[in-house]
């Protein structure tokens, strides 16, 4: 009698191990299937500048640090990180947005032409500057952050050349991420030709979003807003898990969307579902040094997710494993397949 009680405690105990290890087996698979995925990325395209020193005196001239420069870098930024990201995790991709006849400009086109990277669909303006995000770090800790940029709307004409694109490349892809930084890209044409996607061809279209402009996101497949701008966007603080569930009931019914992951930061993220269904994941990340960029690789991980098939509670989680890689990167990151999988199969871990 013993030990039949022995065997069945044990037993108790070593199936909700068994569950998890065939779970994490099964979440395996979908970053091997990510290099079949394409997806077309249209929006805000971003040049990021960093300027790396470190600080060893107060400027006698005001209370403000003094920055002795080592190093420089420029990288991907806005919609053009989350082709990067896309790229690390193994897709195929094609890019559709603006940039000015600049040295970040003519940067970027050829930041991405060397990384095999079609860029017809990016549109050059000689009347508009590129863009342009310098952040000075120092002793891994963002000091100031500069923006160069002209943020006003496409023209008409412009804003046609960028739908013809979509509307073109959209049968060869398997989604479309909208990244609206609000530059100008991002507007009734465009989401309204994004529309047409879902309706006419089926596309899961994504959208990371800029607060201001929600009204422009209905009927998409999925939007991932961080917490403070679904707070803002719902009108309501989100305070406790009634107001987070309030916002994400809320935001759901006036989008008219299938699919709302809030990114929260340090409390990890929620999935909401318009089948009523949510669910709540706690970060992973041990340590945050720079979340610049972390919604980019949250939007392209779980998009990815979802254009091979897995689950959304699946997409969200390997969404938040890939971000809890780059929050532990000083500057703009991303995460390669290899690391994905190497963290999903336990090998490697979150920094």
């Amino acid at each position: 009698m013993r030990a039949t009680e022995g065997e069945t405690m044990t037993g108790s105990r070593e199936t909700p191990r068994r569950i998890a290890k065939a779970y994490i087996r099964r979440m395996q698979q979908w970053p091997r299937m990510f290099g079949r995925v394409k997806i077309l990325v249209v929006g805000d395209l971003i040049v990021d500048e960093f300027v790396w020193g470190r600080v060893n005196r107060i400027s006698p001239e005001a209370p403000v640090p003094v920055v002795q420069v080592t190093d420089q870098s420029l990288r991907l930024g806005g919609a053009a990180n989350v082709v990067n990201n896309l790229q690390a995790l193994g897709a195929r991709v094609l890019v559709s947005g603006l940039v000015g006849e600049d040295e970040p400009g003519r940067w970027l086109i050829h930041e991405l032409e060397n990384k095999g990277i079609p860029t017809g669909g990016i549109l050059r303006d000689s009347g508009r500057s590129t863009t342009l995000k310098t952040r000075i770090i120092a002793h891994s800790q963002q000091v100031v952050r500069i923006d160069r940029e002209q943020p006003a709307p496409v023209t008409p004409s412009q804003q046609d050349e960028i739908c013809e694109y979509l509307r073109r490349e959209a049968p060869t892809v398997d989604g479309i991420i909208v990244s609206d930084y609000g530059k100008g890209v991002v507007g009734e044409a465009v989401m309204g030709t994004a529309r047409e996607m879902v309706q006419s061809h089926g596309r899961i279209v994504a959208v990371d979003p800029k607060v201001s402009r929600f009204s422009l996101y209905r009927g998409v497949t999925v939007v991932t807003p961080n917490h403070k701008e679904a707070a803002l966007a719902a009108g309501v603080e989100i305070s406790s898990e009634e107001t987070l569930m309030a916002v994400g009931k809320k935001l759901l019914a006036e989008l008219g969307c299938k699919i709302l992951l809030i990114t929260r930061g340090e409390e990890g993220m929620s999935l909401f579902l318009d089948a009523g269904d949510h669910l709540h994941i706690p970060t992973v990340a041990r340590e945050v040094y720079d979340v610049t960029g972390a919604g980019d690789t949250v939007v392209s991980a779980f998009t990815l997710g979802l254009c091979v098939g897995a689950p959304p509670a699946e997409a969200a989680l390997i969404a938040n494993l890939a971000a809890g890689i780059v929050v532990g990167e000083v500057g703009t990151a991303t995460v390669s397949n290899q690391r994905l999988q190497r963290v999903l199969r336990g090998v490697d871990g979150i920094p």
